[in-house]
């Protein structure tokens, strides 16, 4: 660091968010003020559960701010009076206005989790899973008022596990943020305010990532098997990816989120005996040892999955739990959600 030490605004709400903001306590910066998210109001006695960034103020005893709106007149009035030199801003929840981002001397630096401009929105991690991608990363970027659309001041990558979800992706990628972060930091200190800062975004390899609902969980059987178990890994931990399957005609559906699953290879699939008589259509069950499903492209195993109100499971022992005939079917109600061919 050159000359005084920066004085910080941390802006967040969420766990990705913790890494780099304790990075930067450690590190020393004078931190003014951690704004988050209101509590969100819960019917109990022991009241809301904090979130990640309320907590990491309280350990560290650093005063809190939590307005409604942060963009409110009063809000950055008070923000302003701070006298900061820089916000630092991660999984937030709001978008700045040009009125709060300049209530810092150098703007505001946010840490996005992904490689820029791939996967503009409030889901980055989720989509990169989602999309099949092989490498996905982080993103620092100085702040304008477009989400997400800030010069790039920093980076790091990192291969995607094959069998990784969203949930697990995205605690790696909070801690590789955190180097790119104080990087950044160092950066504004030493900047001289006129000097264009960080490598523009190319608009025309703009992607969106937007926020998931509980409804594109849902599983869609005509997609391909590769796509199912992407769909799957993207889903975790929320909102699950699920399908309905009734355990007799008569009965209503139930709703089984699927937790893991892997696509059989050749050789599985060739050692599979499917009756000759079971048409082998997306959503049908192919055994009754293994629970094997057909899809729009390949088959697909379901290692764990959990119904409603039951504890997590395997496939072998749903399958011991419950008799199931060779084509029963998943997917009662009409499938979409994300990916489907009808979209």
């Amino acid at each position: 660091m050159t000359g005084s030490t920066p004085r910080l605004i941390l802006m967040g709400t969420g766990p990705f968010a913790v890494p780099a903001f304790a990075a930067l306590a450690a590190a020393g910066y004078e931190i003014l003020s951690v704004v988050t998210r209101p509590a969100r109001r819960v019917r109990s006695r022991q009241g809301a559960p904090p979130t990640p960034v309320r907590e990491f103020a309280a350990n560290h005893h650093l005063p809190l701010y939590d307005p409604p709106d942060v963009n409110d007149p009063a809000a950055i009035a008070r923000l302003g009076a701070l006298s900061a030199d820089l916000l630092v801003v991660c999984d937030f929840g709001q978008i700045l206005r040009p009125e709060t981002l300049a209530v810092a001397r150098w703007g505001g630096i946010n840490l996005h989790g992904s490689l820029l401009p791939a996967y503009r929105g409030a889901a980055p991690v989720q989509w990169a899973i989602l999309s099949g991608d092989r490498i996905t990363g982080v993103s620092v970027i100085h702040m304008t008022p477009r989400l997400d659309g800030g010069p790039i001041i920093g980076t790091a990558q990192t291969e995607i596990g094959d069998d990784e979800t969203a949930g697990e992706l995205e605690q790696r990628l909070a801690l590789l943020g955190v180097a790119p972060t104080l990087a950044a930091v160092d950066r504004l200190a030493s900047w001289d305010g006129v000097e264009p800062l960080g490598q523009p975004q190319d608009p025309a390899t703009v992607s969106r990532a937007p926020r998931l609902s509980k409804s594109d969980g849902r599983i869609d059987w005509t997609q391909s098997a590769t796509k199912i178990a992407c769909h799957v890994r993207g889903m975790q931990p929320w909102p699950g990816a699920y399908s309905e399957l009734r355990f007799a005609p008569d009965k209503p559906p139930h709703r089984i989120v699927v937790r893991r699953v892997h696509v059989l290879g050749a050789d599985q699939q060739d050692a599979l005996a499917v009756p000759a008589d079971v048409a082998e259509s997306p959503g049908r069950l192919l055994s009754t040892t293994e629970l094997v499903v057909a899809t729009g492209d390949g088959r697909l195993q379901i290692d764990r999955l959990q119904v409603a109100g039951r504890s997590e499971m395997t496939g072998q022992q749903f399958l011991r739990g419950h008799r199931l005939a060779i084509g029963t079917r998943l997917g009662d109600e009409p499938s979409g959600g994300y990916g489907s061919d009808s979209s």
